[in-house]
């Protein structure tokens, strides 16, 4: 499919400033591996410091680079899909409310006035640029949605027998859970967290803005994971060389994650003494819902590859796993999403630990949580991002993947770096190591009379796992800017794979439009948060003063309650 020039720089730009972005996140993953390894003693590196480079890392690999990509992949599925381009005045607007945004938060993180990590809740205090160029990043990427919701219903009226295509259903279904949890987060940051950075407020309610800040702030997984999952629902089958098994599951699937995502945010204060244990138990409860369409999912895709598997001649229960294109250059996204998938098998099965609210009192704020995390974010996520920029720089473009070869191997020796990295962080958190901690400074500085000597074999399998991840993603780079910046050219256009369904089900009426899903999700999210902010609102605990990182001390004014 031809696509405009502007709708082709568009998605150019969406792809080129994250990408760009990324190679300071990066840096900053690796120096955190270092600082905790203790092979440096001190608390900052090149005039950055710890918890400035920890915020770096956190907000663009998990917010810019999520969000500008999430964007610029919705416009190439709803176009290639729906055959018609989005509205260019409302996607450019979109895309300079974001980077202007992004502009605002890298200035005041730089600059070190905003190093409050990437959950930016109370009592930490950023510059007040750095929550408003939040709340731009956010409102811009709200308005795509609107404008595609405004295409497809445009396109449902032609087409009102033929089923929403899998992967507009995805897209849409994300961005109508990242435009309820937004919601809660924008309150946070305009409201209370901005006047307070201004200092017209002396203090703030700290269990409320933790509470709307988890409102957003576990939906927002699901935001980054639906771009992959829609690529493993609509590419992956296609890419193996066979189908999708079942159509109708991925539908089942999407649905059930746009009424059980946002409801769960409490199981991350199950610490939090404000908010009643009944409530902590409903919203685990719903936690465990979550499972559902990621079972779904399993089974669904395993099917399919064993499919694809059968076709290319395997024998036996198993043997499907050896026939499918691993090493395959021409279809590098394999290599991506397969990496990506073997990643979340432990990512979800970690998950699991920190839902319940027993185990959870083990793992809590120890490095058991960025072990976690890594599996799922830097897993199937990270993969899919970078896998799929690529491939839209290069069809877009109509430009050769620079060294293909080096290309397929990058998620590879990415898989094997988290893996290692991972392990070091799990085991570490089981036997106490704390996170988002310098722990070179003390607990693992020899001259220190808090050196704990146990969690040296820990961070140094961490370090060797991030400095395999670091190898990988520079690899990555290499490919990545030697394709923007190679001459040789085939047919640019707008293409994606598509994987037909071996079961092409029926359309069901239920799963094929949105209104009874969008109010169950209501209805659940009044039930799940209306107690919980309620407790917020009656049991707020003292008001916070405005704290920085660097001093255990309140920062003084002249309204500062003492």
């Amino acid at each position: 499919m031809q696509i405009s020039k502007s709708l082709k720089r568009l998605i150019y730009w969406q792809l080129g400033i994250p990408v760009t972005l990324l190679t300071i996140g990066i840096y900053h993953g690796l120096m955190q591996t270092i600082y905790r390894s203790g092979l440096i003693h001190q608390n900052s590196f090149a005039h950055l410091d710890y918890y400035q480079g920890l915020t770096l890392h956190g907000v663009i690999n998990a917010i810019v680079l999520t969000t500008f990509f999430a964007v610029a992949f919705g416009h190439a599925t709803i176009t290639f899909y729906l055959k018609s381009e989005p509205n260019k005045f409302i996607s450019w607007l979109s895309f300079w409310l974001m980077a202007i945004g992004t502009d605002f938060a890298a200035w005041a993180m730089l600059s070190g006035k905003a190093s409050v990590l990437y959950t930016f809740y109370p009592p930490l205090k950023g510059h007040p640029l750095f929550y408003l160029g939040a709340a731009l990043l956010i409102v811009g990427s709200w308005l795509p949605l609107f404008d595609w919701a405004r295409m497809y219903v445009h396109w449902k009226k032609s087409n009102r027998e033929t089923k929403t295509p899998l992967a507009v259903l995805g897209t849409l279904v994300n961005f109508i859970i990242w435009f309820v949890c937004t919601l809660a987060v924008a309150y946070e940051v305009l409201v209370l967290l901005l006047p307070w950075a201004l200092g017209w407020k002396p203090t703030v309610n700290v269990t409320l803005a933790r509470t709307l800040f988890w409102f957003f702030g576990h939906a927002l997984v699901y935001f980054w994971l639906l771009p992959a999952y829609i690529m493993f629902y609509t590419m992956l089958p296609k890419l193996a060389g066979g189908k999708l098994f079942s159509d109708l599951a991925g539908r089942i699937a999407l649905f059930l994650f746009l009424i059980f995502s946002v409801p769960v945010g409490v199981h991350h204060q199950y610490s939090d003494p404000s908010i009643s244990q009944g409530i902590k138990l409903f919203q685990g409860l719903l936690t465990y819902g979550v499972t559902i369409p990621s079972f779904i999912t399993a089974f669904t895709l395993a099917a399919s590859l064993e499919y694809a598997g059968k076709k290319r001649g395997s024998k036996g229960l198993l043997g499907f796993f050896k026939k499918l294109p691993y090493l395959d250059p021409n279809r590098y996204l394999f290599a991506y999403m397969i990496c990506g998938l073997i990643l979340f098998i432990f990512g979800g099965l970690t998950g699991m630990v920190n839902a319940s609210g027993q185990l959870n009192s083990v793992v809590h704020n120890t490095a058991w949580l960025p072990g976690h995390f890594h599996m799922t974010v830097a897993g199937p996520v990270f993969l899919a991002i970078i896998g799929m920029s690529l491939y839209l720089y290069s069809t877009n473009s109509g430009k050769k993947i620079f060294l293909p070869r080096l290309n397929v191997i990058i998620p590879y020796l990415w898989l094997i770096g988290i893996l290692i990295f991972s392990t070091g962080l799990s085991w570490g958190g089981l036997i106490g190591e704390p996170r988002r901690t310098n722990l070179g400074l003390t607990y693992l500085n020899p001259k220190n009379e808090l050196f704990t000597p146990e969690w040296v074999p820990t961070t140094m399998l961490a370090l060797l796992g991030g400095i395999i991840m670091t190898i990988a993603a520079l690899f990555f780079f290499i490919v990545f800017f030697g394709t923007m910046f190679s001459r040789k050219k085939v047919q640019a256009q707008l293409t994606l794979p598509v994987s037909e369904a071996l079961h092409d089900e029926k359309r069901i009426p239920l799963f094929d439009t949105f209104k009874p899903w969008l109010v169950t999700m209501a209805v659940i999210l009044v039930i799940s948060y209306t107690p919980a902010l309620i407790n917020a609102l009656k049991n707020p605990g003292p008001g916070a003063p405005r704290f920085t990182p660097d001093s255990p001390v309140p920062q003084e004014t002249s309204n500062t309650i003492k």
